[in-house]
């Protein structure tokens, strides 16, 4: 779930739990207001949590002479892990 999702949820769960006074027999929509800005403050921290985390990554260089011509050759490389 992306920021965006989150915010949105907190913010439709505010309007239904605060600003709306309509009573439905069959659903608390204050409950529901309720349940959804919980679920957009989860939102909002996991996405916080996948934005920050750290990447790795890695360098390798290698040199060697060729025997034939006596030059020298450099050979670089480079890895990127993710953490998961």
């Amino acid at each position: 779930m992306s920021l965006g999702a989150g915010i949105f949820l907190v913010v439709i769960g505010a309007i239904l739990a605060f600003a709306l006074n309509l009573q439905v027999g069959w659903i608390d929509l204050h409950l529901v207001g309720y349940i959804l800005m919980v679920a957009g403050v989860i939102g909002i921290i996991i996405g916080i949590v996948l934005l920050t985390r750290r990447r790795s990554s890695v360098a390798t260089t290698r040199t060697a002479v060729d025997p034939a011509t006596g030059e020298r050759v450099t050979r670089r490389s480079s890895e990127s892990d993710d953490i998961v």
